[in-house]
């Protein structure tokens, strides 16, 4: 039985690019020094934390589906885009692409494994299609939960997150 499905693919996909528009919106409430100050987030600031989170997205997908390698490790991810408005020029683009990837899948594609060699090229693991996707939804779902907290430490309005809530 295939429990991930083409469906769910792009419901996450059309969630993810939702998400990240109010992060922009919020981040830019902030400025670029508010975005890039040191949170005491697993990633440092918001803005880093956004960075790893778009780097994440492009190396999964690298593997997924040969899109060009992001290069870096996820320390150096950080750093992918020196400003809130260039990240945010990226991520609309990544989220594009995410969304179209999405509404060309089929089941083959969801099937069997997929095999990987880590960034820093130390070891090679192997997992279902299915398992790696999840993992790539919920790391974006736990990151963005991480800006959220930071964000409303920083005074933001957060954006609203649940999934039930996002505009059909």
């Amino acid at each position: 039985m295939q429990l991930i499905t083409k469906d769910y693919c792009m419901e996450m996909t059309r969630y993810n690019a939702w998400q990240n528009v109010q992060i922009q919106a919020a981040m830019q409430t902030l400025g670029e020094e508010g975005a890039a100050a040191d949170r005491g987030g697993f990633f440092g600031s918001i803005l880093g934390t956004a960075n790893h989170l778009l780097w994440a997205d492009r190396i999964w997908m690298h593997r997924l589906a040969d899109w060009p390698d992001p290069k870096g490790t996820p320390k150096s991810s950080t750093t992918l885009c020196p400003t809130v408005a260039v990240w945010g020029s990226e991520r609309f683009h990544t989220d594009g692409l995410l969304r179209e990837w999405a509404g060309r899948l089929n089941n083959l594609d969801l099937a069997g494994e997929l095999e990987w060699t880590s960034t820093d090229g130390t070891r090679t693991s192997r997992m279902p299609r299915g398992r790696v996707l999840t993992h790539m939804f919920n790391h974006q779902t736990h990151h963005r939960g991480q800006i959220h907290a930071m964000l409303t430490a920083a005074g933001c309005a957060a954006p609203v997150s649940d999934l039930i809530l996002m505009p059909r």
